[in-house]
C-alpha cells in the first residue's frame, strides 16, 4: 500500500484524535437543519432537506466504494485523506468533509429562486447550479491536492484530461443530480426512496466488508 494509504489506515475511527472544534461546527448543522425543519413543518415543503440528505448520502455511498476500492487494489483508493484531522472516518473521509456535506445539499437549494422553469443562460437553474457547485467544489479538491491533504495516486483521476472530468462528474456532479432526482418526484414517498437509495447501498457494502474483516 501506499504511504498516503498507510497514513490514512492510522488512526482511523480513533476517537482520542477529536478536537474541540468539532463541538460549534457539530451545533452548527444541526442549527441549520433544525432551521430547515421548522420551515418544512410550517410550509410543507421539504425539499431543503430531502436536497441535504441526498447529497450527504451520495457521497456517502461514494466514501464506501472508495474503501472498497482501496482493499481490492491493495494499493490505494482513489482519493485518501491522510493529513490532520478530528477524526478520519474512512481513508477518504473526515469529520470535517463529512460536516460540509451535510450541509452542501441544502446551500444548494436555496440557490434555487423557486420559480418554475427558472432558467440561467438558457440552463434550468438546478442544472446551473448544479454544474456551477460541481465546478467549484472540484477547484477546492485541486487546491487541496496541491496541498498535500487530498492525495490521488491513480493517473486516470489527477490534475489532469481525464482526470479533473472524472472527478467532477463521480466526485460532485452526480451527487447534485441525485438531489435534483430527490427534490422532482411528485409524491413525498418517491422523494424518500430516492434519498435512500444510496445509504441502503453503502450500509449493505459496509455490512459486507465487516463481516471480511475489511478496514477502510
Amino acid at each position: 500500500m501506499t504511504e498516503a494509504t498507510i497514513q490514512a489506515l492510522n488512526g482511523l475511527r480513533d476517537f482520542s484524535t477529536l478536537q474541540w472544534y468539532v463541538i460549534p461546527l457539530l451545533a452548527i448543522v444541526f442549527y441549520i437543519y433544525t432551521t430547515e425543519i421548522k420551515k418544512a413543518r410550517a410550509s410543507g415543503d421539504w425539499k431543503a432537506i430531502l436536497a441535504g440528505a441526498a447529497v450527504f448520502g451520495a457521497d456517502f455511498f461514494n466514501e464506501t466504494w472508495n474503501g472498497w476500492f482501496m482493499t481490492l487494489s491493495g494499493r490505494s483508493a482513489l482519493w485518501t485523506t491522510p493529513g490532520p484531522t478530528a477524526l478520519r472516518t474512512m481513508v477518504g473521509w473526515n469529520i470535517e468533509i463529512m460536516f460540509m456535506f451535510l450541509i452542501l445539499g441544502i446551500i444548494w437549494y436555496h440557490s434555487l429562486s423557486g420559480k418554475k422553469g427558472a432558467k440561467l443562460l438558457g440552463i434550468d437553474e438546478r442544472w446551473f447550479f448544479a454544474l456551477a457547485f460541481s465546478a467549484i467544489c472540484v477547484a477546492i479538491e485541486c487546491v487541496l491536492n496541491a496541498g498535500g491533504h487530498l492525495v490521488w495516486e491513480y493517473r486516470f483521476w489527477e490534475r489532469t484530461i481525464p482526470g479533473v472530468p472524472l472527478i467532477y462528474l463521480i466526485g460532485y456532479f452526480w451527487f447534485f443530480a441525485w438531489a435534483i432526482l430527490a427534490t422532482s418526484r411528485k409524491t413525498t414517498k418517491g422523494s424518500i426512496l430516492v434519498v435512500c437509495a444510496p445509504y441502503a447501498a453503502a450500509l449493505v457494502l459496509n455490512l459486507a466488508a465487516a463481516a471480511l474483516g475489511w478496514r477502510y
